[in-house]
């Protein structure tokens, strides 16, 4: 018997259609033969369903909606008989034209669907694409087949995490990579044992959503500049097909989730940069791709006569809080944890998220509060950029309800200006320390996403090599890019060869380093910073499609005391629970010690109230408490002074020795192992120590005479 689904209602020349189903929006396959297209618009007087073979510019069929198949403000069709393989499909809408009062429909333009999720056109990176073309990205409909062989998002206890965030593309683009398929998901794919072998549990994702990396190009002293990172999304629901080997043939979707499900059995989540605050449209002279030519006044924030709201910088705003673009945003994201099994999410200016159709911030903006208890997203990570591009600042006070964490951008900016020999910081650090409680007090520490580098600002060595951004490749006079970035350059700007002055430099890296990954909250590194990459002083490198962005794997091996420096450290928070507890405590535990203290050139003796510059802090480990093999007891010593410092250490318990664990200094012969119960750190040191039970005390060894 034949599903009243699979039985057509309406022909034109020679396809075979009838109404659609409402839900899902999108396409989606339906029955054998059919494929159902849905679509909201509110204001739309007209649908038409525009049907391409692959790449042809004329569309070998226009469907318009009957009347019939439309139910309240969703026009919605089952079409039969297509090559789901060679089709590519897009919207026609008509509706008043009134730019005044938000309208701006155009029968003309052929609109991408909003819920597509694969686009075409734009398949090869960097393929300048053919600009007579009136409809320059295609939806497409894919077969949601992957065998994902029991695979599901991993679920690693939020204070567990070590992130990593990296460009799919910049990752592996160099030729010194040593990957096969340079820059893309599969590249990516061939770095897993390396990123295991680093130690990190979590790699972070710059935008992988469709964009247009032609969007604002230009050529500037002979080199093309695109918008490389890709903060300008296309589409919600579409994988940036130029990220992937296979995407000629189609496969983009498959090709990713075959990286996840690789980097899931290594024990790597992942986690997408996201970018619901602003679409590629742009501003009033912007292009029609999708959202504007299908509900101008739904999809974006209107100032009273029309124009765009501009709180993200980019030219347009998201009504983020209307119930359709909500809803659209979490059936986004339910889509990227289901069908992708993606293990959390950051969000990109995510303080826009909070603003009511007036741009106003709300107490409880609707679409974070429905993001907190999602049934789907109950187990993601959700991280927010706490901050706008419209002066909204939300560092410590975003909307949580027990669920958001925050990119720590107070963290950044203290442990920068605390490693230059700022001596006003170090109160401030001690909070950081803690894992920000001055912040996150009714929160926890893993509300506190620290990290001192990222994607947008210098990398770990330009930090500490450049006293000045050096942006003029970016083709704007310097003019853009960040001037506070609380960066020192040692005492030479740029490249050196001063011995000296680079013995200083890979020592003030090892110190951030040491700093962050001994902090309570969740540390995240930026990736190549582990071996010292440079972007040559370039601290907004967005458009730079080169070797200024691009990662040199040449200098893992010429920077191998980082990259080991970091490996060791990676390894010892993940030894070591106490440094990852989620709560504030501080005070006494079973061990008869405060569980974290602080401490001067003596021990017991700080005040964290003055500035200082040398400081140590201790953590107290018990066995019994966390479920160790042995005590433990972690002391850091941190000299930012110019000079050397000498440190009396802690008494800890009898039975119990201090061994080093590492040193950022250069004096390796003298500093070791600590020397009696004091340590002396050179100018701008930090060293790590470890007490723990004396091999002579332990099972097996040789009792004490």
């Amino acid at each position: 018997m034949m599903r009243i689904d699979e039985c057509p209602t309406h022909e034109l020349n020679g396809i075979k259609y009838r109404c659609g189903r409402v839900q899902p929006f999108g396409a989606s396959i339906v029955g054998n033969s059919g494929i159902n297209f849905s679509v909201f618009s509110k204001d739309a007087t007209y649908c038409e369903l525009v049907l391409f073979h692959h790449g042809m510019k004329e569309p070998f069929i226009r469907i318009p909606f009957p009347e019939e198949f439309r139910i309240g403000n969703v026009f919605s069709m089952i079409v039969y008989g297509l090559d789901i393989e060679e089709l590519e499909y897009g919207y026609c809408m008509d509706g008043p034209y009134d730019p005044e009062h938000g309208y701006r429909f155009d029968r003309e333009k052929i609109l991408l669907d909003p819920y597509a999720k694969l686009v075409s056109g734009r398949n090869v990176w960097g393929e300048e694409p053919d600009w007579d073309d009136p409809f320059q990205h295609r939806g497409c409909v894919i077969l949601e087949d992957y065998d994902w062989e029991g695979d599901k998002p991993l679920e690693i206890p939020m204070n567990d995490l070590v992130i990593y965030e990296t460009h799919v593309r910049s990752f592996t683009k160099d030729e010194s990579s040593g990957v096969k398929y340079k820059g893309t998901f599969a590249g990516l794919l061939e770095k897993i044992p390396y990123l295991k072998e680093l130690g990190i549990n979590c790699i972070e994702l710059l935008p992988i959503f469709e964009f247009d990396e032609f969007e604002n190009s230009r050529v500037v002293d002979g080199e093309r500049l695109y918008n490389y990172w890709g903060y300008s999304t296309v589409c919600f629901y579409a994988p940036k097909a130029g990220y992937a080997a296979s995407a000629p043939l189609g496969l983009a979707a498959d090709e990713l989730k075959n990286l996840i499900k690789q980097l899931h059995k290594a024990g790597i989540e992942v986690m997408l940069d996201v970018v619901f605050n602003h679409t590629a449209e742009g501003n009033e002279q912007g292009p029609y791709i999708s959202y504007r030519g299908i509900d101008n006044k739904t999809y974006y924030l209107l100032t009273p006569d029309g124009y765009y709201y501009n709180f993200s910088g980019c030219g347009n705003t998201m009504n983020c809080n209307n119930a359709i673009v909500r809803n659209c945003i979490l059936d986004a994201l339910r889509y990227w944890v289901s069908d992708y099994h993606i293990d959390g999410f950051r969000f990109d200016l995510a303080a826009i998220l909070s603003r009511d159709e007036n741009g106003a911030p709300m107490t409880s903006p609707p679409l974070l509060e429905s993001l907190a208890h999602d049934a789907v997203l109950g187990k993601c990570k959700l991280i927010a950029e706490a901050w706008d591009a419209g002066g909204l600042y939300q560092v410590g006070s975003f909307p949580s309800w027990g669920r958001w964490a925050e990119w720590n951008g107070k963290y950044r900016d203290c442990l920068r200006r605390f490693i230059k020999s700022s001596a006003e910081c170090g109160p401030e650090l001690i909070w950081r320390l803690k894992g920000s409680p001055d912040l996150y007090g009714n929160r926890c520490a893993e509300a506190s996403i620290n990290f001192i580098t990222c994607h947008d600002g210098f990398t770990m060595f330009d930090l500490v090599s450049y006293n000045e951004k050096h942006n003029m490749a970016n083709g704007e006079d310097n003019n853009d890019g960040s001037n506070d970035n609380d960066s020192w350059n040692c005492g030479v700007e740029g490249e050196t060869d001063d011995k000296e002055i680079l013995s200083l430099r890979h020592r003030q890296v090892k110190n951030a380093a040491g700093i962050l990954l001994l902090s309570r909250g969740i540390p995240m590194i930026l990736s190549g910073d582990e071996f010292a990459n440079t972007q040559y002083g370039n601290n907004n490198a967005y458009c730079q499609d080169n070797v200024i962005s691009w990662l040199d794997w040449n200098r893992l091996k010429k920077n191998k005391d980082i990259f080991e420096f970091f490996r060791k450290m990676i390894a010892f928070r993940a030894e070591h629970p106490v440094l990852r507890r989620s709560d504030f405590y501080s005070g006494e535990n079973s061990s008869g010690y405060p569980e974290l203290s602080f401490h001067g050139a003596r021990p017991w003796e700080f005040d964290e109230n003055s500035p200082f510059l040398a400081f140590g802090f201790m953590y107290a480990e018990p066995a019994v408490d966390y479920g160790t093999v042995e005590d433990a007891f972690i002391y850091c010593a941190v000299n930012a002074y110019w000079e050397s410092v000498s440190f009396e250490l802690p008494v800890i318990p009898d039975g119990m020795e201090w061994e080093t664990v590492a040193y950022t200094g250069d004096d390796k012969a003298k500093y070791d192992k600590a020397a009696g119960n004091s340590v002396t750190l050179m100018a701008r040191s930090l060293m790590l120590l470890l007490g723990h039970k004396r091999k002579s005390t332990r099972k097996g060894g040789k009792k004490n005479v």
